[in-house]
């Protein structure tokens, strides 16, 4: 791609425009389907597990989960590689955004009633309307997937690649690392009114603000490349990144992926229980959280989220300037010793305070992960090293993770709780964490090897600031 910065130069305002909206409502519609979806299917098909006819609650709800997982690794492949092909971003992220937008919408009409009504269903059919319902929802959750890993997954990412440089990436990270935090908070704020108003007003909500975003971005993004055709096997370079012979090539590029790859996983041993957690372990009300809330205790909410955000770009700042050699292996161990210290934390305050240092590695080494990618993909195939990067980020850690975090805690005996879909299961327990730190030590392996090789990289092309 030709648009690189030029070495030392800082990104246009259009550029941090950019980066910021598709970042930020990329993530809001990622969360939406990641935390409301399941809650939707069980609330409103299912109606919070009163029905009982008609496939069951969580068979649906596992292969809704487990089908858009494969269908976000393989399009991101498929479209990611095409993007490459056409050597165009603009196109895939701006009318991909509004395609996506429209599937979050469609949610908001899929309802017993209506899914009876266009399949010709008998409405006392009860079994039969719920399959039909559950069915509609998983392929609209698959397609919703499709458009979101076209825009976001593959050609938002790929042109984040594109337009930015070893100089200022680890900068850039670091601010694409605080939007899913601050999606999350706002899609949870206004979840919390979804009684209010309902499923559907929320996700129309959320349906038009990416829609917006792709119109935006219609008049707002710049491509990265010539816009000239490649005349490459589509099909044949959809193999390309399993190579033997490109692995060996880009083995930095690989070492990198290897590495967040047991980052990744040593996340997902305890993140996806951390909620449940903090609540049946910790005894921490989520759902009242209103009863912790005062003047002191929300000024030092802001005040500490501040800071991380300042300390985290300024961190970011600080790799770009002194590079990854050193500050990666701080940033790991940093990382471990957090997870270490949760792993003893037997009260909630003493928990926030291991959370500190776990979540600052966390962060950092996020940064350094994401932004080495960048550096060692080969410019001429970002779009298509995006589903690669997929499967050593998403898909290998979303498999692994959990196993072991489950493993862990079902050997534990711990104490017993009845989830929100009526099933006794045991509680998460603080071993997760120590067998989180012990999957994050690995990492220290390839990360050996990648100084030795060198973090540092060569760039090929140094052509004019994008606008």
């Amino acid at each position: 791609m030709g648009n690189k910065l030029q070495s030392g130069s800082k990104l246009s305002a259009r550029i941090w425009f950019n980066l910021c909206i598709f970042g930020f409502i990329g993530q809001v519609a990622w969360n939406l389907e990641n935390m409301y979806f399941n809650t939707f299917l069980y609330n409103t098909v299912y109606d919070k597990g009163t029905v009982t006819q008609g496939i069951s609650s969580m068979k649906a709800i596992q292969l809704m989960v487990a089908l858009s997982a494969v269908t976000a690794v393989v399009t991101t492949f498929l479209m990611g590689n095409l993007s490459d092909k056409i050597n165009k971003r603009k196109v895939f992220i701006s009318v991909g955004y509004i395609i996506w937008g429209v599937t979050v919408l469609v949610f908001g009409f899929i309802t017993k009633d209506n899914i009876a009504t266009i399949f010709g269903i008998d409405k006392t059919d009860i079994g039969a309307v719920v399959t039909a319902t559950s069915v509609t929802v998983i392929a609209m959750d698959c397609l919703m997937t499709f458009m979101g890993s076209t825009s976001n997954d593959s050609a938002f990412n790929a042109w984040v690649t594109d337009i930015t440089t070893p100089h200022n990436r680890a900068t850039v990270e670091s601010v694409l690392g605080i939007l899913p935090v601050a999606a999350m908070l706002f899609v949870i704020v206004l979840a919390g009114f979804i009684n209010d108003i309902g499923y559907r007003t929320f996700f129309f909500i959320i349906g038009a603000m990416v829609i917006v975003a792709g119109v935006i971005g219609l008049f707002t993004l710049t491509d990265s490349g010539s816009g000239v055709k490649k005349n490459d096997n589509y099909f044949k370079e959809l193999f390309y990144g399993f190579r033997p012979s490109v692995v060996k090539e880009n083995s930095k590029l690989y070492l990198a992926l290897v590495t967040i790859c047991i980052y990744s996983i040593a996340i997902q041993v305890w993140f996806p229980y951390l909620l449940i957690y903090m609540e049946h372990t910790l005894n921490f009300n989520i759902e009242n959280l209103m009863q912790y809330l005062s003047v002191p205790v929300v000024l030092g909410i802001v005040v500490v989220a501040a800071a991380a955000v300042a300390v985290l770009v300024f961190g970011g700042k600080l790799i770009d300037k002194k590079g990854k050699d050193n500050l990666v292996f701080i940033c790991a161990a940093l990382f471990i010793v957090g997870l270490v210290l949760a792993s003893f934390a037997k009260r909630i305050s003493i928990f926030f305070l291991c959370a500190i240092p776990l979540f600052l590695g966390y962060g950092f080494m996020g940064i350094m992960l994401n932004a080495t990618i960048r550096d060692f993909t080969p410019e001429d195939k970002v779009g298509l090293f995006q589903g690669v990067r997929m499967i050593f980020f998403v898909l290998i850690p979303m498999v692994v993770g959990p196993y072991i975090g489950d493993l862990v805690c079902s050997l534990s005996k711990s104490g017993q709780y009845v989830n929100e879909f009526g099933e006794s299961t045991y509680e998460p327990c603080s071993s997760m964490f120590l067998a989180a730190a012990i999957v994050a030590m690995f990492m220290f392996i390839p990360l050996i090897i990648l100084r030795k090789k060198g973090f540092a990289v060569e760039e090929k092309k140094t052509e004019a600031a994008a606008e």
